[in-house]
């Protein structure tokens, strides 16, 4: 069964291309085959204050997996492996001692992949709150805009759309 693997990469400090370009690159080796990338985009941050925007890459690819795929066990291992690339970039924490978000060099998040829903302490796919945020969708309704979210039953298309 085929699945599209969706992730969001974004800086707010730093050399900010340079840091998406990194993670890109490191993502893209990982993922092995052909990972296709949104325009980069600018933006505000996005729960909480800052003077520092934030550059947002999306990224896809397509993986073709046994039937027999533990779903759960695959999306777990891939956000592992997508937080050793991140650690690997930048170790500085993404919130401060409150639990508030503060500004970083690398965030990379898995979004989606495919229709799968996975909710569990340590991973909820698709990303809880992706039907919120511009940085999220834009990126995604470019590379994958008839992508349907599996509990909302929206397209990514209709997901932007709906922020107004």
């Amino acid at each position: 069964m085929t699945h599209n693997i969706h992730i969001n990469i974004g800086s707010n400090s730093g050399c900010r291309h340079a840091l998406i370009e990194r993670a890109a690159a490191a993502v893209s080796s990982a993922l092995g085959g052909e990972v296709l990338r949104s325009d980069i985009i600018e933006t505000e941050p996005w729960g909480f204050e800052s003077d520092n925007t934030f550059l947002n890459l999306g990224l896809m690819t397509v993986v073709s997996l046994p039937d027999s795929t533990d779903m759960e066990a695959f999306a777990i291992g891939l956000l592992r492996c997508l937080r050793e690339i991140e650690r690997g970039i930048d170790p500085s924490p993404h919130r401060d001692s409150e639990g508030r978000y503060i500004d970083r060099a690398i965030d990379i998040d898995l979004i989606a992949v495919g229709s799968v829903v996975v909710s569990l302490p340590e991973l909820i796919i698709p990303h809880p709150r992706m039907h919120e945020r511009y940085f999220v969708l834009r990126p995604l309704s470019q590379l994958d805009p008839s992508w349907r979210h599996p509990l909302l039953g929206l397209t990514a298309v209709q997901l932007l759309d709906s922020l107004g």
